[in-house]
């Protein structure tokens, strides 16, 4: 049975850092690419980052780049968000998601992009 669950949030202040993780059961992770999305309350769902199936190609939402770094350890079945500088406004519950990727270099944004979901992070930013 293919799963995936998300670990790592928790409460942070402002500036500090997390890094959550998505670890896969079921299945290996080496042929799908990666998806990070985030819902705060009242709000969408968003996408966060990306990664593709190669781990070459990654990609980030405006509000987060240069912020958070997402990365995948196919060894360890695992992919990674580094989250620093956090800011209130990262308020969110955070999951990760996989699909098949049949093209290596693709990363994908768009969450209707994506079969399986993990459970969720809650990550709170507060002093």
């Amino acid at each position: 049975q293919l799963q995936l669950v998300e670990s790592g949030g928790g409460l942070v202040q402002p500036g500090g850092y997390l890094r959550l993780s998505c670890a896969a059961s079921g299945f290996t992770l080496v042929n799908y690419a990666i998806g990070w999305f985030r819902q705060a309350p009242g709000k969408e769902r968003e996408g966060v980052s990306c990664i593709s199936r190669s781990g070459g190609i990654t990609n980030y939402a405006d509000s987060v780049k240069g912020r958070f770094t997402v990365s995948r350890d196919n060894a360890k079945n695992t992919v990674y968000l580094q989250m620093n500088s956090l800011k209130p406004e990262d308020i969110a519950v955070y999951y990760c998601a996989v699909r098949p990727a049949p093209i290596p270099v693709a990363c994908y944004m768009i969450g209707a992009s994506y079969d399986n979901w993990g459970q969720g992070t809650q990550v709170t930013v507060s002093t």
